[in-house]
């Protein structure tokens, strides 16, 4: 197991902490839980049998088939929508997840599409549908949330609809990802609007990786090895199970479609959007055409929102143990 930076062994993926936003009592204790995230997220990324994996409980709001998958967070909510394409309709299903982890029952939810409003019916918990007729593909499409969760959020949709599927891409930029040398990344990771750790990755094949939260703590790992330290502390070395680097953020991809083509760090990109049932969460990745290296993702999953922004691919420095 990898320890946190007491010194005090964590548990493994299916055990990681899913109610952060519900028992933040301050700053300080934002920061305690969410670097707590960050040491899990390394250690779910070791390979491991089924059994070892989140799935998607019975009941969770998971995208149906065939849809193309948005998201974004409001407050300490995780907010999703679905849409699933038809020559004259579409199915629209939108996801709330609270901080708990548990689907937000009793909303009003609305979808607006060519300017006809249609209000959903319940599908299960966190779960509300609708068939929208369409008149041609869609430009736009608003939803309408009333109650514990409320929001008006308006997404402009792909030009190119329905979007192409991306299943090969995703696959290939997994890929890449596992014959990277090694390569560094900045992250945000916020639990709400208010509550929020910056901090920096190194990664280094085949079992090296080191990170620095933004005034606050900092370890390297190597091999069987762990190094952490405080902000104004010294080094304490510990055993470690060792980590496979690099390896991508997520464990699998469904739904995944591609949504346009941007230009992403001065490169031409692709952005690309999945569920992944596994961990569970909503994906999006900027995806360098040329590579397929990922050079920017967001996750949207219960109470951890993450902004990932990739760089110095076969090019980070050494990770090398703290002198």
């Amino acid at each position: 197991m990898i320890s946190t930076p007491d010194g005090t062994p964590s548990s493994r993926r299916n055990a990681r902490p899913v109610t952060l936003a519900l028992v933040l009592g301050g700053y300080a204790l934002c920061v305690l839980v969410l670097v707590l995230f960050l040491v899990h997220r390394e250690q779910a990324r070791v390979p491991s049998g089924p059994s070892n994996l989140l799935t998607t409980r019975p009941g969770f709001p998971s995208p149906p088939a065939g849809a193309v998958v948005f998201s974004r967070h409001v407050g300490p909510n995780a907010l999703a929508l679905a849409l699933v394409p038809g020559e004259s309709r579409m199915l629209a299903q939108a996801s709330a997840l609270g901080a708990d982890g548990a689907g937000i029952s009793e909303l009003s939810v609305t979808f607006a599409v060519h300017g006809l409003t249609t209000t959903a019916s319940p599908c299960g918990s966190g779960c509300y549908r609708a068939t929208l007729a369409t008149k041609g593909p869609p430009r736009s499409v608003e939803v309408v949330i009333q109650g514990e969760l409320s929001t008006r959020w308006r997404l402009g949709l792909p030009t190119a609809w329905p979007p192409p599927d991306a299943s090969r891409m995703v696959a290939r930029a997994e890929r890449v990802w596992r014959s990277l040398h090694s390569l560094s990344f900045t992250e945000r990771l916020a639990s709400d609007e208010q509550h929020a750790v910056k901090s920096t990755w190194q990664l280094q094949a085949p079992d090296r990786l080191a990170y620095h939260v933004e005034h606050g703590s900092e370890a390297v790992i190597i091999g069987n090895r762990r190094w952490d330290r405080t902000a104004a502390g010294r080094w304490r070395e510990s055993s470690q199970i060792p980590v496979t680097q690099p390896i991508p953020p997520w464990v699998s991809a469904a739904n995944a479609r591609v949504l346009g083509r941007i230009v992403g760090g001065g490169r031409s990109a692709w952005k690309v959007s999945f569920f992944d049932p596994q961990t569970p969460g909503w994906f999006t990745l900027v995806l360098d055409r040329r590579t397929f290296r990922t050079l920017e993702l967001e996750m949207i999953t219960t109470a951890h929102f993450m902004h990932d922004v990739f760089s110095s691919f076969n090019a980070t420095p050494a990770i090398e143990a703290p002198r």
